[in-house]
């Protein structure tokens, strides 16, 4: 696999993109020499990675929302992706119990414009969509769930990614298993991890801002497990899905997991924070005993298909995870100016490795 090859001049459009993993995949993406544009609303976290990046002045970027069909499908028809990244969607559990309808209207409506216009479209695109670990009913089961297992659960966010990923597969069937121009397939990742995230409720985030401003950080759910990974593996694993998709019609219509290779990276919210906590070693926390909304406890996924036919796996255990992560968020409270090039350094070094 040679991923430079694969998408050096290339014109690939990004939806999300001025969010967390948006912003390493456009940073990763312009590394491997490719155009990049983007398309996203103005909700954006404060501090914003897209921003901090200055990633405004590198790539096009298009503020559209992804319920204004009409200018999505303006803005494609204009751009002819070589291949379309779609990752924006309301991706937080608590805001999708605050605000429903903006959440099943974002996730799953959203999602059904893109289907659409690519109904319609006439160039040849590589799509990949990008839903989510939670899209899968979760029984709290040991196993970790396979591509072919039930989806479906109950809190707005869950229940909106997995209509969105049921759309995503009754188009293929439907529309474009037929359509020689237009290959899709769908990545589902567990949660993710990495510098620049600051996504109110999530985990790193939390703990940077409150220990940041020498608070106590409170946490929900300490023995909760989660599929901790980096962000530049969960980045390589939909490169090499686009990658794979554009040489093989086998890929086609097909879902992949993206979960940690090793069973190190599982582990509980109280065992990630005692480890990250290590860079902030004067850093309190307690544990809150209310329960505000229902949260999984156990949720895990088998990413041997992803192994079998695309060769990817994770490259980073969970201790260079968080340690890669802690080292940003040190270095962009010590110098902002220079996290440009920090954040390339890891990304030179993941791809180099």
């Amino acid at each position: 696999m040679n991923l430079r090859k694969t998408f050096a001049g290339k014109k690939i459009l990004i939806t999300g993109n001025t969010g967390f993993k948006g912003a390493w995949l456009s940073l990763s993406l312009k590394y491997l020499g490719a155009k990049v544009y983007g398309i996203s609303d103005n909700t954006r976290t404060s501090p914003n990675l897209f921003n901090s990046l200055g990633l405004k002045k590198k790539i096009v970027n298009k503020n559209i929302n992804l319920k204004n069909f009409n200018q999505l499908k303006k803005n494609i028809n204009l751009i002819k992706p070589d291949y379309i990244f779609h990752l924006a969607a309301e991706a937080l559990v608590k805001r999708s119990y605050t605000n429903p309808k903006n959440t099943w209207e974002t996730n799953t409506l959203g999602t059904i414009n893109i289907l659409e216009i690519l109904r319609n479209y006439k160039y040849k695109t590589i799509s990949v969509f990008i839903t989510s670990d939670k899209v899968y009913k979760n029984l709290e089961i040991k196993r970790g769930y396979h591509e072919n297992d039930k989806l479906g659960d109950t809190d707005p966010y869950s229940a909106s990614k997995s209509s969105a990923d049921i759309a995503i597969q009754s188009y293929y069937h439907s529309y474009f298993k037929k359509k020689n121009n237009i290959r899709i397939s769908i990545a589902r990742a567990g949660n993710v991890i990495g510098g620049g995230d600051w996504s109110e409720g999530r985990l790193i985030p939390d703990c940077v801002k409150c220990w940041q401003n020498k608070k106590k950080l409170i946490i929900r759910s300490p023995k909760s497990t989660r599929p901790w990974q980096h962000v530049l593996d969960v980045i390589n694993g939909y490169l090499i899905l686009a990658e794979q998709l554009s040489l093989n019609v086998k890929h086609n219509g097909h879902a992949y997991n993206f979960g940690p290779s090793n069973i190190g990276s599982r582990s509980t919210v109280l065992d990630v924070i005692k480890h990250f906590i290590k860079y902030w070693p004067k850093a309190k926390f307690y544990v809150e005993k209310k329960i505000r909304f229902k949260e999984a406890n156990l949720l895990k996924l088998d990413s041997k298909k992803s192994l079998k036919n695309l060769k990817w796996k994770t490259k980073y255990n969970q201790k260079q995870a968080l340690d890669y992560t802690a080292k940003w968020y040190k270095e962009f409270y010590r110098e902002k100016s220079k996290i440009y090039n920090f954040s390339l350094i890891q990304i030179k070094n993941f791809f180099n490795e």
